[in-house]
């Protein structure tokens, strides 16, 4: 941690920003994961299912930054190389051998799925921990996470 004029103590500021090193490593798994959709996606929804799994690629990106930003303006270090995120993700490993458009959907539908979970725990820790701004940042991040689910579950739905 370096020193920073932000007035949260360090008792708050450091397990905080772990919090956010964590969920920002996930978040850099789910965006590689949404793209690996978009690259590979095949069958007859391609070219709306691309585009989708393009957008929800670009909504984690804005996550990332936001979380990375979040983590330097405390006093930390945003951990986002490609070997910090595979030592720090708890995401499942995508399923590269998959090439289906439905069988894409529900791999990244359980993917989003997770970390919207996780960063739903991330406001409660951070909100006990006494970092409102925190605590808010996830809640923004989870209502994105949950728009971009809606929308991946509605192609699963119609299949039954």
């Amino acid at each position: 941690m370096y020193d920073t004029r932000n007035d949260l103590p360090a008792s708050v500021r450091t397990p905080i920003v772990k919090l956010l090193n964590n969920r920002l490593a996930d978040a850099i798994d789910l965006g590689t994961q949404a793209k690996q959709a978009h690259w590979n996606v095949k069958g007859p929804n391609f070219i709306a299912l691309h585009g989708l799994f393009d957008q929800i690629a670009e909504h984690i990106e804005d996550h990332v930054d936001t979380l990375a930003e979040r983590i330097t303006a405390l006093g930390g270090t945003a951990n986002g190389t490609i070997a910090a995120v595979s030592r720090t993700s708890t995401l499942t490993p995508y399923p590269t051998e998959i090439t289906e458009g439905v069988q894409h959907v529900d791999a990244l539908s359980s993917a989003v799925a997770s970390f919207g979970a996780k960063v739903r725990k991330g406001i409660d820790d951070a909100a006990q921990a006494g970092d409102a701004d925190t605590a808010d940042l996830f809640t923004g991040i989870s209502r994105g996470i949950d728009k971009d689910l809606w929308f991946l579950e509605a192609h699963l739905h119609a299949k039954r």
